[in-house]
């Protein structure tokens, strides 16, 4: 197995709903630490990894987030059933009958996501997406006194219980991959920069799929001059898509963001971006439909400002129980973030 998807199979097996990211930090921290001047973990859980380059050179701040979108208990029925909310967009119409992976008091609990029989479901309730509300995440408890004895209560976090894959000729399938696959581009392009003269501030940020909060106090302590957010963003090239909404296409190369809801690409970024990848031939695609945001949004408008972009992995059925990526754009997208921050550097 290739050296990166050993990585990503790994992130993306692991267990870090947004606000409990330390098993993923654990995995950057042991991947890293070997090429990394400085390591630390702040208060609020973001990972830094410095690779200190020359002085005159410019610091560039290199995020990904290390959350994933997933579930917290809010509720224990009478009868054991979890009640629950979603952390992070979750569409509630692909939510009924998910397998689920709790971590409890007691360790893992497995669970599912279930709601009332069809059988029984009048005419109206089998055509209409069932609400939130009335989802309930079933752990084999009879009881309150039960489910608490398995470990879960008020608080239990959970993620979709989905185990990574490799469907062949260059796609592989797992949970996660917003951002594990961007945590994996992270770490590969800043091993690639480990003897470079180059400033670099690799950053795991947390809880970004509650509001870019992690990112946020990250760049207040990097200071940075440049910031760039790698992510796994989201594909439409599926049937029955429009061809305007087709965001982006697996195998079209990194994804690089012209503006989201949350940013708008400083030139400086978007120029250097685009001029790496046809001077070095590396395939891209823009981001055509301008929704969702990333780690940029915070780090741009960190103090005075910082001139801040996006490269993403195009990811099919992101913020769902799992993604299909192809191992192409993974290796495109690492050598545009590792080639972006020499040509940034010197510019």
């Amino acid at each position: 197995m290739p050296r990166e998807i050993k990585l990503l199979e790994e992130l993306s097996n692991a267990f870090g709903p947004s606000g409990d990211e330390q098993d993923v930090t654990k995995l950057l921290m042991e991947e890293l630490e070997p090429y990394a001047d400085d390591t630390r973990v702040d208060k609020l859980g973001n990972a830094f990894f410095c690779h200190k380059g020359r002085d005159g050179y410019p610091k560039v701040m290199v995020s990904a987030h290390m959350d994933e979108v997933g579930f917290i208990t809010t509720f224990v029925e009478e009868d054991g059933f979890l009640r629950f909310d979603t952390l992070g967009g979750i569409a509630n119409n692909i939510m009924p009958g998910q397998r689920i992976l709790l971590r409890g008091e007691k360790g893992y609990l497995k669970g599912i996501i279930g709601t009332k029989p069809p059988h029984i479901m009048t005419a109206d309730e089998l055509n209409k997406i069932i609400p939130k509300e009335d989802l309930f995440i079933d752990i084999g408890a009879d009881s309150i006194s039960q489910a608490q004895e398995k470990g879960a209560d008020v608080g239990t976090m959970g993620v979709f219980d989905v185990e990574f894959a490799d469907l062949g000729n260059g796609y592989f399938r797992g949970k996660a991959f917003d951002d594990r696959a961007g945590c994996t581009v992270l770490a590969e392009a800043f091993k690639l920069l480990k003897n470079s003269p180059y400033n670099v501030i690799a950053v795991g940020s947390v809880q970004e799929e509650l509001g870019i909060r992690g990112a946020r106090t990250a760049a207040w302590q990097v200071d940075p001059d440049y910031g760039l957010a790698v992510e796994g963003t989201f594909v439409s090239d599926v049937p029955n898509t429009r061809p305007d909404r087709v965001s982006s296409k697996i195998k079209g190369g990194p994804v690089i963001t012209i503006l989201d809801k949350t940013v708008f690409t400083h030139p400086t970024i978007l120029k250097t971006l685009i001029r790496v990848c046809r001077e070095r031939s590396i395939p891209f695609q823009f981001k055509k439909v301008p929704v969702g945001g990333t780690d940029a949004g915070a780090i741009h408008l960190t103090k005075a400002g910082v001139p801040s972009g996006t490269v993403a992995v195009p990811c099919r059925y992101i913020h769902g129980p799992a993604s299909i990526l192809h191992i192409d754009d993974l290796r495109n997208a690492t050598q545009l973030v590792a080639e972006f921050v020499k040509t940034i550097s010197v510019k």
